[in-house]
């Protein structure tokens, strides 16, 4: 009997670790621990000047005397890279939530926001959910959501032709953030289907063919792009 269940273990185990070695063929994927790990959202820099570019970012934290440990691009934005709807950076309203119907991914229902108070606790939920308060340190707003409570957004389609490189962010059961960028072109459908299998109850799509990460431990160094807000994990110099 414990051979049996010890096999039964060894067995989880290689097969959970094949799945995430085949998931990475095709994502970038970063998980993070809020708690013990420094998120936070940009926009622009101190001369407030938009940031824009990850190399421009690499370049802002370091001259913080950080270093720039992952990021990529946390939401869609509008001309002169003004973000879409909400954003909250360093507790503050840079830009008001949008509960207004439209056109694109951004107005596909439900849509939501992406938001880490300032103990550290993260939470996705359905913008017409979300309840600012003074604790939220940082927030953005995106569309559509990907998974809720646990399910696949009904609106997406198995079949979908509509295929595109995505990145989204998504929130386990232990409370770590998990950030996802694919490597190749996948429909909203297989991209939500991911984080689900990632363990995630809820996430959230941030862009499309635009996406970039910056992901040097996993050797995906990505700079350029011409973003609105990117979210950084960042450490201090002298960790290094």
């Amino acid at each position: 009997m414990k051979n049996i269940i010890l096999f039964s273990l060894l067995a989880f185990v290689i097969f959970s670790c094949n799945d995430k070695l085949e998931s990475e063929k095709d994502y970038v994927i970063f998980e993070v621990n809020p708690k013990t790990e420094h998120i936070q959202f940009y926009w622009k820099d101190d001369s407030s000047q938009v940031i824009k570019s990850l190399n421009n970012l690499k370049k802002y934290v370091e001259s913080k005397n950080e270093t720039l440990k992952f990021a990529m691009n946390g939401g869609m934005f509008e001309v002169n890279n003004i973000p879409k709807g909400l954003y909250i950076e360093n507790c503050k309203i840079l830009n008001k939530i949008d509960t207004s119907n439209g056109n694109g991914n951004f107005y596909l229902q439900p849509n939501g926001v992406f938001f880490i108070t300032k103990n550290n606790q993260p939470k996705i939920v359905e913008t017409q959910k979300f309840r600012y308060n003074s604790n939220i340190e940082y927030a953005t707003q995106s569309g559509p959501m990907l998974l809720i409570n646990g399910n696949l957004n009904p609106i997406f389609q198995e079949q979908s032709k509509n295929f595109n490189i995505r990145n989204g962010v998504g929130i386990l059961e232990n409370g770590n953030v998990v950030f996802v960028m694919s490597k190749n072109e996948v429909n909203f459908y297989n991209f939500a289907l991911l984080f689900k299998e990632l363990g995630c109850k809820n996430a959230l799509y941030l862009d499309g063919f635009v996406s970039r990460t910056y992901l040097p431990e996993k050797n995906w160094v990505q700079e350029d792009g011409d973003f609105g807000v990117m979210i950084g994990v960042t450490e201090s110099e002298k960790q290094n």
